[in-house]
């Protein structure tokens, strides 16, 4: 059995946890939070903060196969690249695409000089889209209907012109040399630019090629997800993240059978094959439902990062059930099958199951 390391226990981690449990891998993870979120799904759990106690890290490196960071705290990361020349393993981690990735105005420059389709900078009539220059798209993420609304605003904040359309995503994998471009999802938002469900789309030619090209002009070594918006006018990327994402990987994984972290692990020791196309294996959905009172309401991953405790309720064949306590309850529900037909019967089943686990826990949900 083949085992990593995460350094952080919320959603990026719970994605990769979920992830190595389908490829049969062992999970350890470090956090210098005494609960994070994913604690009681992985295998081991050590609770330290490795710049206070970088040989403790370094000992773990000697008993896994390799290690991932799962978080965003700059001084965390900037920590794991000085000591990486120091640990046992592989660090699946690409700095350098994630210091272009992390800084949206960065990002924008790099999408230009290599011409790539994006939104408007600058525009000069409204509506406009405003969001802050190195947070996720969701966090402070909207749009300004008027001139006036404009006034005030953080001038670090990037305005863009505002682009309607579904919004798509895809994962890519890289060696330095070769690029394994995964499986095309469409990211269903909330009011608050925030991610509540995820399904699977169909092959997309354009839409790869962007996000090969993207990938090949960093000599990408690592994994890096592209968002884009599918507007009427064509595809304009968004963003892109060079970190392992959470929540579409599970529905690659079920639509397609690719498995994103078994790919990352290929890329730092036998590096990755190309994919000209992904395979179209299922319909997939995946979605956050919070319990409240009577009612089961679609959330973004948001209110999931506020908990902690985030466990397993459910495993069977095409549904699969997680629930986050914390001050509030949120269901994590997916479930896939040959048509959509048969996923979406699945998923009345898991509603179901929610709302019997719900009304025992809570006395809630009629």
């Amino acid at each position: 059995m083949s085992s990593i390391c995460l350094i952080g226990g919320k959603l990026q981690g719970f994605e990769v946890t979920y992830l190595a449990r389908k490829a049969g891998m062992e999970v350890v993870l470090v956090d210098r939070k005494k609960r994070p979120l994913i604690r009681n799904v992985v295998d081991r759990f050590y609770c330290f903060d490795i710049i206070q106690d970088p040989e403790r890290l370094i000992e773990i490196s000697r008993d896994v196969d390799a290690i991932i960071p799962v978080n965003e705290n700059l001084a965390t990361l900037d920590f794991i690249r000085r000591i990486t020349p120091h640990l046992d393993c592989p660090v699946l981690f690409d700095h350098d695409a994630y210091h272009v990735s992390m800084d949206k105005l960065r990002s924008r420059r790099y999408f230009a000089s290599i011409g790539i389709p994006i939104p408007a900078g600058k525009p000069t009539a409204p509506p406009y889209f405003v969001k802050p220059p190195c947070e996720s798209s969701s966090v402070g993420a909207r749009i300004i209907h008027t001139d006036e609304e404009l006034s005030g605003l953080d001038p670090g904040m990037v305005i863009e012109e505002y682009v309607s359309g579904d919004v798509v995503s895809l994962e890519v994998v890289g060696d330095g040399e070769h690029f394994a471009v995964g499986k095309e999802t469409k990211v269903h938002i909330d009011d608050t630019y925030d991610c509540h469900m995820i399904t699977p789309i169909p092959h997309d030619q354009t839409f790869r090629r962007i996000a090969y090209e993207l990938a090949v002009n960093l000599s990408l070594k690592g994994i890096m997800d592209v968002e884009a918006i599918a507007s009427p006018e064509g595809l304009r990327v968004i963003e892109i993240d060079a970190r392992f994402p959470s929540q579409t990987p599970t529905v690659v994984y079920h639509s397609s059978g690719i498995n994103l972290l078994k790919l990352l692990m290929q890329a730092f020791t036998d590096g990755v094959s190309e994919i000209d196309m992904a395979p179209e294996q299922n319909y997939c959905i995946f979605e956050h439902l919070l319990a409240v009172g009577e009612e089961l309401t679609p959330v973004g991953e948001h209110v999931l990062s506020q908990g902690d405790d985030y466990t397993e309720l459910h495993i069977g064949q095409g549904l699969e059930l997680f629930v986050c306590r914390g001050d509030r309850t949120v269901y994590t529900l997916i479930c896939w099958g040959g048509d959509q037909m048969m996923v979406e019967a699945r998923r009345e089943e898991g509603i179901t199951l929610i709302r019997e686990h719900y009304r025992k826990m809570e006395g809630g949900i009629k």
